[in-house]
């Protein structure tokens, strides 16, 4: 094995331990953050909290980090989030420089491990909503009886009543407990309102949150807005069902890259593996084959994300 051949293998190997101890530093670190916001009790003093109350200043991305990360109850915050992602940059650059020993490997890992964190973020968001997306219509309808049965008046009562009743379906019933939760303790129900939107990631979602927008800020009986906002969705539940087929084929295309790519890859290695290993791993144009594989793989997922959203 020659000298190029070790350094590569010393190099995957550091990039390894690098990746794993970084792993185990931000896993420490959210469990951490997790039992603060527990306690109420934050040291000002800390790198995350000095970086947070930086990225507060910028208040359209911090507020959209937000409500990403509590609508999906990650244990993080927006600035330890950031600094997450800004870690694993630094880290795909250097490691980028020493498997491809090119700028263009540098960039392209950096690009690739940066962004990784958010698009985990939005792929479970994602699968969140598609998990939802059918329980909403009796989630509203089973909130539109105990709207009545509480005088119509009472958005707080009806929405606490709903969640009790333990009769919602699957994950919408932990959506619809956050709902009361943030509306009970924020003390900011534009907030509140928006994190549900979130979760949720639909037009119906977003009628729904106009309607108790209205309720909460003016306090207006919103019976008949409920009422018709219910018959409306009965009416489009089987375009809905159209719309999740679509959504549920576009995600089984964002994953037929990586099958047929290990595909590829298990069929070298099985029939010649002395020649797959040294073109993949120690062949540096292998190794630029694979990032592209990669860059391609992480670009066709961005492109299902976005139209997941386009179709939701």
């Amino acid at each position: 094995m020659g000298l190029g051949a070790i350094l590569s293998v010393l190099g995957v190997l550091l990039f390894l331990l690098v990746f794993g101890v970084l792993y185990v530093m931000f896993h420490g670190m959210a469990q951490l953050e997790s039992r603060q916001d527990r306690l109420h009790y934050k040291r000002n003093g800390r790198l995350v909290n000095r970086f947070a109350r930086w990225l507060a200043k910028y208040e359209a991305p911090h507020r959209h980090l937000s409500d990403l990360l509590e609508s999906m109850r990650w244990p993080l915050q927006a600035g330890g989030f950031v600094l997450l992602c800004a870690v694993l940059f630094v880290t795909g650059a250097a490691g980028g420089i020493i498997l491809f020993h090119s700028v263009k490997g540098a960039v392209l890992l950096a690009a690739l491990l940066g962004a990784a964190p958010y698009l985990g973020l939005r792929m479970s968001l994602v699968q969140r909503q598609l998990n939802t997306q059918l329980d909403f219509l009796p989630a509203v309808e089973l909130f539109y009886q105990c709207y009545l049965i509480t005088g119509e008046r009472q958005i707080r009562n009806a929405l606490q009543r709903t969640v009790e009743e333990k009769r919602l379906l699957g994950p919408i019933q932990s959506v619809f407990e956050q709902l009361y939760r943030n509306l009970s303790v924020r003390g900011d129900d534009e907030g509140s309102l928006r994190i549900f939107a979130a979760s949720l990631g639909h037009v119906w979602a977003d009628y729904y949150v106009q309607i108790l927008r209205v309720a909460l800020a003016e306090g207006h009986a919103v019976g008949d807005n409920l009422k018709e906002l219910i018959t409306d969705m009965r009416k489009a539940r089987r375009a809905n069902q159209q719309e999740r087929n679509k959504l549920l084929e576009i995600r089984i295309a964002n994953f037929t890259p990586i099958l047929f790519l290990a595909l590829f890859i298990g069929i070298n290695l099985y029939y010649n593996p002395e020649q797959a290993y040294y073109y993949y791993v120690l062949d540096p144009q292998g190794r630029d084959m694979l990032l592209n594989a990669a860059v391609l793989i992480f670009v066709s997922f961005i492109m299902g994300l976005y139209l997941s959203r386009k179709k939701m």
